[in-house]
């Protein structure tokens, strides 16, 4: 024996598993399951989105049998903050549940030039990449002072670079760019941040080591390459030097080398000068002496 025995719908009841599947910057997918399975007709559902930001609502309607509903909900925000409710149209119990859209990206290649009594941090354009973001909206810079533990807000802009004065010397900073925030600070972008110190390399501190040791080098080798090369230079031409003073000794002496005696023969300054004028003059012969002709 067996009996049969089919349910009422309940349409008071409330979607079942109401969640999440993806979330992107403008816009969320959810999936729900319905009140009952196996509707045997359509049925209409009412998706409530409210912006917890901006404090406005939305309502969307969906229409169908499926036992299992997927929705996308379009036009959000980027970094927005949203309540989403779902019920039947005859608004019966209600399931819900809260999602953040993905914020803008942070800024790409920040970069800091130092100049003589300040910084400036550069960055590239963020609508390079983000086609949500439009320039006017502007960046907004904050810095951490790590030493007094500090942490403070610099302004903002519409550029791509901002100047920072009045740092002090002997402390370690760390600056963040980011997209700036809308509606009391609750919708912001993802921050890029850069570590500096009193130095001014504008690096993170695991890439200034690496960029000091290479800058180092690159000023260091070349200078120690001249320095050899005119080391090299100079002892070559000592040597040239040496060689032709040699030389020209050993001409000289050779020049003056007496063979009868064995040795070179010098005369002093005062000996100089014409040999004819120490030689004894002849004034004329006697007749009383013989000529003798060889």
């Amino acid at each position: 024996d067996y009996v049969v025995v089919k349910m009422i719908p309940d349409n008071r009841l409330p979607p079942r598993h109401l969640h999440s599947v993806h979330t992107g910057k403008t816009f969320a997918v959810i999936k729900w399951e319905s009140p009952y399975d196996s509707p045997d007709q359509d049925m209409l559902y009412a998706v409530a989105v409210k912006d917890l930001v901006r404090k406005t609502d939305k309502i969307y309607k969906v229409k169908t049998r499926n036992s299992t509903v997927e929705y996308t909900i379009k036009k959000l925000e980027p970094g927005g903050k949203y309540h989403v409710i779902v019920q039947l149209g005859n608004m019966s119990k209600e399931s819900s549940m809260k999602i953040n859209t993905v914020p803008l990206s942070a800024p790409d290649a920040l970069k800091i030039i130092t100049e003589n009594d300040h910084i400036l941090l550069f960055w590239k354009s963020l609508a390079l990449k983000e086609s949500n973001f439009n320039e006017s909206r502007g960046y907004e810079i904050h810095m951490f002072d790590s030493l007094m533990n500090i942490s403070a807000y610099l302004g903002n802009t519409t550029e791509n670079f901002f100047k920072v004065s009045n740092l002090k010397i002997g402390h370690n900073y760390s600056f963040t760019v980011q997209a700036r925030c809308l509606y009391s600070g609750q919708m912001c972008g993802e921050p890029a941040t850069l570590l500096y110190d009193e130095l001014g390399t504008g690096e993170d501190f695991s890439a200034t080591k690496t960029g000091r040791s290479t800058d180092v080098a690159a000023i260091v080798v070349p200078v120690l390459f001249l320095l050899l090369v005119t080391l090299g230079i100079g002892f070559v031409v000592l040597y040239m030097r040496h060689r032709r003073l040699q030389n020209s000794f050993t001409a000289f002496a050779n020049s003056h080398y007496s063979s009868r005696l064995g040795s070179a023969i010098f005369s002093s300054g005062d000996d100089l000068g014409d040999e004819d004028d120490e030689a004894p003059m002849i004034t004329g012969f006697s007749d009383d002496v013989p000529m003798v002709i060889a």
